[in-house]
């Protein structure tokens, strides 16, 4: 393609830089643009590209909106090729017959410091000044009404700086006004009193990764469907809370972007540009830092990033955080235990396929509150994989007193069948018996032993006696003396890839709450990185594998 043939699309510019090598990008970016590449040259279906229309936003943004801190302030935005690419393919796109806009839903997943909430307040302003809606409705959204003013606090100084928006709007305390379109710009968080009867026309999220309540995001969808031409823009860098709204939005976007050549998930009407490393080493090599930061350089300081990676190489308790913010890697809190690529495992078999004769279980019962999990693990070969089989149960009275955001995950878990509710205040344990009996039925895998921490195991160790044999319950003592070597070990796997546990999203998250209580030799232990946050998966799963360490030379024997 020519400079010619591109002409002031910035799409087609944008792609003639990535094409031709000039401008570096990840994978993903360079998949997206590659297919709007193709569709602004083949249209489909009914959908067209209409550059002025592209062209109207970014001149807009251009025009009166300007900046309000750092060496930037009080000047107009200029904004640079990817950020003019990508509004061009969040507002060019249209139906040729209505002109109602194609994308819905616009995700730009950018790291920190590179004029993401500045990029996003304007949009804001154009969607209430000049996005041509009757009565236009924006809200910047999140769980808490401070994150929430972030954005909307930004659109408020840029028309507070420009003389031609500051006449045509009411800055209040709470929400900006336009008198002559009827519109209105306001916070919105979880903690208002005003989610219901919500008719927006465009809703801005900063930060999906600080969304804590996934019920939020279900109600501003909810709240834009009588629009014609609604846009939920989602804003934001990775976070470190594992199985939220923030990963599965990022693995929609992900089955979004691979269904462009598989076909298997489609969505037209969603556009995900997500800017990150390609692979968690890359941050240590200064050519690839542009991948997850575009503005590297003109927004964001070269030597200034480049310090805190200086500063991550000497203490590695920094590196967790800057992977994260900095490039855009799905990280878990800086007091876990392992990383989320060490623990994330996508891999997913079929159990009976597999034929297991033998397996080792592990438990980890609670009391009123935690949840109890059953583990049962089993291999098909020396040193081959461990395949992980897991169910988890919880009091119903405890999940009754769960806050909403609780009750979301662990209804959405029961709802897929990874968890089942115990009805009173306690988990039976004859249901925790009663699931191995029926990974034996099912699976025709013969229980050899099960660990088990003796606190609070009551009737159920001799009970699981009578099912499955006298000599089949194992007590794991739960402490570092026990516990330090099976664990390092159980990392040791995970980061290999050798534990395949089906994608269970439970243990994923259980897995990314474990932190580590070290002594002063080295020696480990599970602990919590806080009290909600569960890892009752990993006791259970540490449980088994001790089991597996203890019996390994016998189990080697029986499985053949």
């Amino acid at each position: 393609m020519t400079s010619c043939e591109a002409g002031n699309n910035p799409i087609l510019q944008y792609w003639q830089e990535i094409e031709s090598g000039r401008v570096l990008v990840c994978k993903k970016v360079k998949r997206v643009y590659r297919k709007l590449v193709d569709d602004i040259l083949n249209p489909k279906d009914n959908w067209i590209y209409d550059n002025d229309r592209a062209q109207r936003v970014i001149d807009f943004v251009q025009r009166f909106c300007r900046q309000s801190k750092g060496k930037f302030g009080g000047k107009l935005l200029i904004l640079q090729l990817w950020q003019k690419a990508y509004l061009a393919a969040t507002f060019g796109f249209v139906d040729k017959d209505t002109g109602f806009r194609k994308y819905t839903e616009s995700m730009l997943i950018v790291a920190r410091k590179n004029g993401k909430s500045a990029l996003a307040s304007a949009i804001g302003n154009y969607m209430l000044f000049a996005d041509g809606e009757k009565g236009p409705e924006v809200v910047s959204a999140a769980t808490k009404k401070d994150q929430a003013k972030i954005v909307w606090l930004e659109a408020k100084k840029m028309i507070k700086k420009s003389p031609v928006l500051n006449k045509r709007a009411k800055c209040l305390v709470a929400e900006i006004v336009t008198a002559y379109n009827d519109g209105s710009f306001k916070p919105l968080s979880s903690e208002s009193n005003t989610l219901d009867g919500l008719n927006i026309s465009c809703a801005i999220i900063d930060e999906l990764h600080a969304i804590e309540d996934m019920n939020l995001y279900d109600v501003l969808v909810d709240g834009m469907s009588a629009r014609e031409q609604p846009l939920c823009l989602i804003i934001s860098t990775a976070g470190t809370v594992r199985e939220g709204i923030f990963d599965k939005k990022y693995e929609d976007a992900e089955d979004i972007i691979k269904g462009y050549d598989d076909h298997v998930y489609t969505d037209e009407r969603k556009l995900c540009v997500i800017y990150e490393l390609d692979s968690r080493d890359e941050w240590e090599k200064p050519e690839c830092w542009i991948k997850a930061n575009p503005g590297i350089g003109v927004i964001k300081q070269t030597d200034q990033l480049a310090t805190k990676v200086k500063n991550a190489k000497h203490r590695i308790a920094n590196l967790k955080n800057l992977l994260c913010k900095d490039f855009n890697v799905r990280e878990t809190s800086s007091a876990a235990w392992l990383s989320f690529e060490d623990i994330n495992n996508e891999a997913v078999v079929n159990y009976a396929a597999l034929q297991p004769r033998y397996g080792l279980g592990g438990a980890d019962l609670s009391s009123t509150t935690d949840l109890t999990c059953a583990t049962e693990i089993f291999c098909k070969e020396a040193g081959g994989p461990i395949y992980v089989m897991q169910m988890y149960w919880l009091p119903e009275t405890a999940y009754e007193r769960f806050t909403e955001k609780e009750k979301q995950f662990y209804g959405r878990w029961a709802d897929q069948g990874y968890l089942r509710f115990s009805s009173g205040s306690r988990v039976n344990y004859q249901d925790v018996t009663a699931w191995f009996v029926e990974v034996q039925q099912k699976y025709g895998i013969n229980l050899l032993y099960c660990g088990y921490d003796s606190w609070s195991s009551g009737y159920w160790v001799s009970e699981m006696e009578g099912t499955f044999g006298k000599q089949c319950m194992e007590k794991v003592i739960q402490g570092k003396k026990t516990l330090s070597a099976p664990m390092k070990n159980l990392g040791a796997d995970l980061i290999a890839k050798r534990i395949i546990y089906n994608n269970h999203p439970i243990l994923k998250w259980c897995l990314t709450n474990t932190a580590v209580d070290t002594d002063k030799n080295a020696n480990i232990q599970p602990l919590k990185v806080n009290a909600w946050r569960r890892i009752d998966g990993t006791a259970s799963l540490l449980n088994a594998y001790v089991t597996l360490e203890r019996h390994l030379e016998e189990y080697n024997y029986m499985r053949l």
